[in-house]
């Protein structure tokens, strides 16, 4: 079988593989089920999702990227060769694969990518940043001298970055997003309805009535779950304002910090993105008024990405023609910013 090469979105929350003259050819959930006991593999991907929270004692909900990087390198690995097999179809085939990572990514956590896409049958891995594949993914010429400024928010992590000439003028991240969000929501109704629900429960309702300011026309939803007082079922009516001010620490948490990498980038970038805007990429990029949120905050016209969820794994899979780039002097202009492996 003739060798292809592969690029991967290693996410949090989902994982997502692209195949050259095909496209995304496989978006998956990162998690796994378990048997305790034994260690046994029970599900992978949807199966194992559709299980979290309806688990007996001795099956656990396994998710084993976290924030971005590797938390659980088997069941990473695990992960990693179910589904790169399922879309290369041989055990044997043996392609080149170029990974998406968060922007401040150590070395440490480099190799352990890379290594765990070796064990699974890559025989050359390349790295990519987060913002530089949401860029590419979302149709923004990096290669000109020209700044442009995109913000990533995933599942793990929210990537920043002022790209220019297939570089990073300036980057951040912080380890705040998407189940960051969910996470606020769970406290929220836990501290003020004494109701104690389950991180499938909180997407819903981020995904129904979720905010980042409040809404023009205030919506509702009912949520069920457990009382903490007395262990009884317990179901409640709440509003889309009550979802923004539980999120609020965590929006305000990213604002700051795209402000932050504004304050540290050169003026004649500042320049090009006041003229050009923010671009939004990643799923959580689709949190209402998150765009109005950052706009309202730095002044700036801000747009979210056309198929924002889906910029990073686009980006990454353009980037595949740049494998070649590194054993030749156009590695300095390849945006392809760590070392292979």
């Amino acid at each position: 079988m003739q060798n292809l090469d592969v690029a991967i979105d290693l996410g949090t929350s989902r994982i997502r593989i692209y195949l050259p003259g095909k496209g995304v050819v496989l978006d998956e959930p990162a998690v796994l089920t378990v048997d305790r006991d034994t260690d046994e593999i029970v599900a992978i991907g949807t199966e194992a999702l559709k299980m979290q929270g309806k688990l007996s004692e001795r099956l656990a909900t396994v998710f084993p990227v976290r924030d971005g990087v590797i938390s659980n390198y088997g069941f990473t690995e695990t992960l990693l060769t179910e589904f790169v097999r399922a879309v290369c179809g041989s055990k044997v085939f043996m392609p080149r694969a170029v990974v998406c990572v968060p922007n401040l990514i150590t070395e440490l956590e480099q190799r352990a990518v890379c290594q765990a896409l070796h064990n699974a049958g890559a025989r050359k891995v390349c790295l990519i940043g987060e913002a530089i594949a949401a860029a590419i993914g979302a149709d923004i010429d990096i290669t000109v001298p020209h700044g442009c400024m995109i913000v990533d928010i995933g599942a793990g992590t929210t990537d920043i970055g002022v790209m220019t000439l297939n570089g990073m003028a300036s980057f951040d991240s912080i380890k705040v997003a998407g189940n960051s969000f969910d996470s606020a929501i769970i406290r929220y109704m836990k501290n003020k309805h004494d109701l104690i629900i389950g991180p499938v429960t909180a997407e819903r309702i981020k995904k129904e009535i979720g905010c980042a300011v409040p809404r023009d026309f205030r919506t509702y939803t009912r949520v069920s779950g457990r009382s903490a007082l007395n262990g009884l079922p317990l179901s409640v009516s709440i509003a889309s304002d009550e979802i923004a001010e539980a999120l609020e620490e965590h929006t305000i948490a990213i604002v700051r910090r795209v402000q932050h990498v504004l304050e540290n980038t050169p003026p004649e970038l500042v320049g090009d993105i006041y003229t050009d805007g923010i671009i939004l990429t990643g799923g959580s990029a689709q949190l209402h008024g998150m765009d109005r949120l950052i706009e309202r905050k730095t002044k700036l016209n801000v747009v979210v990405a056309n198929n924002p969820s889906n910029c990073a794994i686009l980006g990454t899979g353009a980037a595949l023609k740049y494998m070649d780039s590194y054993d030749n002097d156009e590695f300095k202009t390849s945006p392809l910013q760590f070392a292979k492996y």
